[in-house]
């Protein structure tokens, strides 16, 4: 839904820019959308508009924004402390020096050039308490939210959608599937399925499938008897028994070895289990909740999946957009983590607030690691905040959204990926062969970073690794 335009009618606008076209060009946008603006190509010139005038918002070039400027919009805040403060830049984000303190106190955010008179209106408008029409409320989805805190924070549509029969999910007690990217949060979707669920006074017990070597996962899910191999000096119970009134869950189920899916499927249909070394059965109530990053349908196609297990699995499914896809509820999120990590330091509120534009930013990072990297980045920033800073700029952000791949980031810091020259009429397998190397030389030999870039399981990394 394209945006409104923002009315600035009543709106007293100055724009402090030493180059006369360039303010010229910025108060003519801000006049189309009502604004009435006063131009100064000094200091000197918006002292005396000052002096006359009500100024609600200032902007200014960063090359007027010297000592004597911030002394003067100091001054002038004092007795209307409602006045905004803007610089214009041209440079990247990261360029910019933070402030000294004086500044930092004054300025309310940096803009970059070019200028976009409607963006930055309804900006403006968000700041004097005027969201824009067509602003989502957190109060359009309270009826879902109260049932689910505190494990979710949203507003946007995407997620109401993923998540509008979370509650009759939960209480069924059937098994649930949950599909979604890396970081997209599925683990803690399946905790608040077993805490709004009969279950909740049973355990949780989550196991990572794709993370325990294929010689050790048949004892983790089953548990053994004491002499069942090499090493087992005593008997130990698995995830299942562990889990029993309770909840399982199988995170990264398509790394499951194919092998074993069979005996899992066989746990499921007879509601039992038989640990390694035994052929006694042990009877158990478990839930199960499964999730994967990968394609579990294309898995079933390709042989990697037992298609009787995804079918037993694929009860009730949930789709967990990633982050990209439901940009409103990035700046609710980033808060939150910013706020819990200065809170988990000892800080005490009010805590910074992130300014407008680290807002846009934060919206328009393509956050391949979803909510996982988004929550890591406010954490490295309050951890590196200047313990006096009372608004979070994007010089204070730009500096860790830089993507070791190098796809992302500003524009300073994005780099060219290597490619991979593969010769006409090299066969099919030789390609594949190919593009494995490459990556695995592009990560410095990490299977799992490989496994992710390639789009596949690190167990069908490692197959295709000790077959070539």
């Amino acid at each position: 839904m394209p945006h409104r335009l923002p009315d600035l009618k009543d709106l007293s606008i100055l724009v402090m820019d030493a180059n006369d076209s360039a303010a010229g060009s910025t108060g003519q946008g801000l006049e189309a959308l009502g604004a009435s603006v006063f131009s100064a190509h000094t200091v000197e010139e918006a002292a005396r508009i000052l002096d006359d005038e009500h100024i609600q918002v200032i902007i200014s070039s960063l090359d007027l924004a010297d000592e004597h400027t911030i002394a003067m919009i100091s001054e002038y805040k004092k007795s209307s402390p409602g006045t905004l403060y803007y610089l214009l830049t041209e440079r990247d984000y990261d360029t910019i020096e933070i402030a000294d303190e004086s500044a930092r106190l004054v300025i309310d955010d940096y803009i970059k050039k070019p200028f976009d008179a409607a963006r930055f209106g309804r900006m403006v408008q968000t700041s004097l308490g005027k969201p824009s029409t067509g602003s989502t409320s957190l109060a359009v989805v309270e009826p879902l939210i109260s049932r689910v805190k505190p494990y979710f924070l949203f507003r946007s549509t995407a997620m109401r959608m993923a998540l509008r029969n979370l509650p009759e999910i939960a209480a069924s007690g059937q098994t649930v599937f949950i599909s979604g990217e890396t970081g997209t949060g599925k683990e803690i979707v399946a905790r608040a399925i077993h805490m709004l669920s009969p279950r909740s006074g049973g355990p949780f017990v989550p196991i990572n499938c794709g993370a325990i070597p294929e010689t050790l996962i048949e004892g983790e899910l089953f548990g053994h008897e004491k002499g069942a191999f090499t090493g087992a000096h005593r008997s130990r119970k698995g995830k299942f028994e562990t889990a029993d009134n309770g909840t399982l869950f199988l995170d990264e189920i398509a790394d499951m070895p194919v092998e074993l899916q069979g005996r899992l499927l066989r746990v499921l249909e007879e509601g039992k289990v038989y640990r390694v070394g035994s052929e006694r059965p042990v009877p158990i109530d478990v839930r199960v909740i499964a999730a994967t990053r990968m394609d579990l349908a294309k898995a079933v196609a390709d042989g990697l999946f037992r298609e009787d297990l995804y079918y037993r699995l694929n009860v009730l499914r949930i789709h967990l957009p990633p982050l990209r896809e439901r940009a409103e509820d990035i700046p609710l999120l980033a808060s939150h983590f910013l706020g819990r990590a200065l809170s988990e330091m000892g800080r005490t509120p009010p805590f910074p607030v992130l300014s407008s534009e680290t807002m846009y930013l934060l919206e328009r990072h393509p956050w391949k690691g979803n909510v996982r990297e988004l929550r890591n980045i406010m954490t490295r920033v309050a951890t590196l905040l200047p313990p006096d800073t009372k608004r979070v700029f994007p010089v204070h952000i730009v500096p860790y959204l830089d993507d070791p791949v190098g796809s992302v980031g500003s524009t300073s810091q994005r780099q060219t990926l290597a490619g991979v020259l593969i010769p006409f009429g090299a066969r099919l397998s030789q390609a594949e062969d190919m593009l494995i190397s490459e990556t695995l030389r592009l990560v410095n030999g990490n299977r799992s970073k490989a496994a992710r870039m390639l789009g596949i399981s690190i167990r069908t990394l490692r197959r295709k690794l000790n077959k070539a």
